[in-house]
């Protein structure tokens, strides 16, 4: 029996977060340390947009004003994955899952001074809802990876500003045009930031061997592909249903690192404890704001780790076609 169009496109959406659940995997794999990793992504990943036509197309039509909104938005982008890949370094994959998970929740205080939107009382209860989650998870992993665990929310707090800055400008300009720009001006930033951070051996190392497959598999693979494959689904679907999948990135993320990395055997069950109540607040956040969340900027989908961004304020004309 044939899938109907609405169910070939949710098994398109949690493929995607599947593949989105093996960034953390990656990164934790990758020897490089964050700033070459996070570079050498952004770089393939940049490289790879210029094969189509469309972004020439839509970088000549862009406004150098425009552009350079999105070219400052990129150094949040890699500032956000800078601090996300240091984050699995100094701690584990699990840890830089938590904080993808804690993404929305900032994302709930922040956008409403962003976008210029009323705050609404009800979202500071998602703020305070992870609160008992985020002690649990102090009290359930090692001392050393505290400083993993603060530069991880710190990479939850990029994610934030730079997706409420991404929903004032969304539909601005073509998705894949303003994702090149991003990332283009994102690997810039690195290049000069290089010389000023602390480093053994060259700035920007050439990858070996194991490293490049790697970096391959985590910029198209785990970048690009789901990008194009979420961008056709996203079409399908309610924003609700995309909102709901994506907040499932973390717990794939999460059970791939148990299942391939053995993490579990570094984390107390205080720490899984304390991420069901994160994961349940974020999950319960939709229902107690809004019944109809939009979707999210298609930008997020290829410039962040934290994909369930979507906004609560209002509603979305895709999300009538569910």
């Amino acid at each position: 029996m044939p899938l109907t169009p609405h169910a070939k496109a949710l098994l398109q959406i949690h493929f995607c977060v599947l593949l989105w659940g093996f960034t953390a995997i990656l990164g934790k794999l990758i020897t490089l340390a964050a700033l070459p990793l996070v570079w050498w992504r952004m770089l393939v990943v940049a490289a790879a947009l210029l094969l189509f036509p469309r972004v020439w197309r839509g970088l000549r039509a862009m406004p150098l004003r425009l552009m350079a909104g999105y070219a400052g938005i990129g150094v949040l982008v890699s500032l956000h994955w800078l601090t996300f890949y240091a984050a699995i370094k100094l701690a584990n994959a699990s840890v830089g899952a938590l904080c993808i998970a804690i993404a929305p929740v900032f994302l709930a205080v922040i956008e409403p001074w962003i976008t210029r939107r009323r705050f609404d009382a009800r979202e500071l209860l998602m703020g305070i809802g992870v609160v008992p989650g985020v002690a649990l998870v102090l009290g359930g992993i090692p001392g050393d990876m505290y400083l993993g665990l603060a530069v991880g929310v710190l990479s939850a707090l990029f994610v934030a500003i730079f997706g409420a800055l991404n929903k004032r400008m969304v539909e601005h300009a073509d998705p894949l045009t303003v994702t090149f720009v991003e990332l283009g001006a994102g690997t810039l930033f690195l290049t000069l930031l290089a010389p000023a951070l602390p480093h053994h051996g060259p700035l920007l190392p050439i990858p070996d061997l194991h490293d490049t497959i790697l970096l391959l598999i985590l910029s198209l693979g785990c970048t690009l592909l789901p990008f194009a494959v979420a961008l056709v689904a996203l079409r399908r679907l309610s924003a609700f249903v995309v909102q709901m999948t994506t907040n499932l990135e973390p717990v794939y993320a999460i059970v791939l690192a148990i299942v391939l990395l053995g993490e579990q055997r570094e984390l107390d069950s205080l720490f899984y404890l304390g991420v069901a109540i994160v994961l349940g607040t974020v999950f319960a956040h939709p229902w107690i704001t809004r019944e109809r969340p939009s979707l999210p900027p298609a930008e997020i989908l290829g410039t962040s780790e934290a994909k369930n961004l979507g906004d609560t304020a209002g509603t979305d004309p895709v999300a009538a076609r569910d």
